[in-house]
């Protein structure tokens, strides 16, 4: 009797809900959402984000992350001085300690595709990292895990368009798994971009 071919392994996807910023922002079904980036403003870290429809859910201007009535849902903050380039988000306007929500830093210091370990405002120890980010910024993609590379709560690709060139701005564009809370995910990606906006590009080891 002829055995039944192994299947490969596959990566998982992951479902409950994962609330790190607020449960609003969870949807029971996947989600495809915009950042994006308007380059020809003056304000230094401006986004805008949107569903698949164009409506906007979400802004950025500066360090903080917005609602659509301009009220500051994160602070983000890059920590001084810090050699693995780490980032602290806040609670809305806060930069005090205990209004972290999370924070996130560089894997190692030299690296080809940027990886970023995250960890959430609890894991005092950062022993194990919460969340994971690996991207390739050449090819404007990451993909987003929980705990090890084993779970997938986002993915974001870099769409360029005609329009979008004209118009002097760049469509990131993601899709986050059910359960997920996107506005973490829309915080991770902009502290990516500004990473690698403001790094000279590394080598591999």
């Amino acid at each position: 009797m002829t055995q039944p071919e192994a299947s490969a392994p596959s990566v998982a996807y992951a479902h409950p809900a994962v609330a790190v910023v607020s449960p609003h922002f969870c949807s029971p079904y996947p989600m495809d959402i915009a950042i994006v980036r308007k380059l020809l403003t003056i304000t230094h870290g401006s986004f805008v984000v949107t569903d698949v429809n164009g409506n906007i859910i979400l802004k950025v201007k500066g360090d903080h992350l917005l609602d659509t009535a301009g009220y500051p849902i994160l602070t983000l903050r890059q920590k001084l001085m810090s050699a693995h380039e780490r980032w602290q988000v806040f609670r809305g306007k806060s930069t005090k300690s205990r209004d972290l929500i999370f924070s996130t830093k560089r894997s190692s210091m030299v690296q080809f595709y940027t990886k970023l370990d995250v960890f959430l405002a609890h894991n005092t120890t950062e022993k194990v990292p919460d969340f994971k980010v690996k991207g390739s910024w050449s090819e404007k993609s990451c993909v987003i895990y929980a705990g090890d590379y084993s779970t997938i709560v986002a993915q974001m690709h870099k769409k360029r368009t005609v329009k979008s060139e004209l118009l002097g701005k760049d469509h990131f564009m993601v899709t986050v798994n059910p359960g997920i809370d996107y506005a973490f995910i829309v915080a991770l990606i902009v502290i990516l971009d500004e990473i690698n906006t403001a790094s000279t590009p590394t080598v591999p080891t």
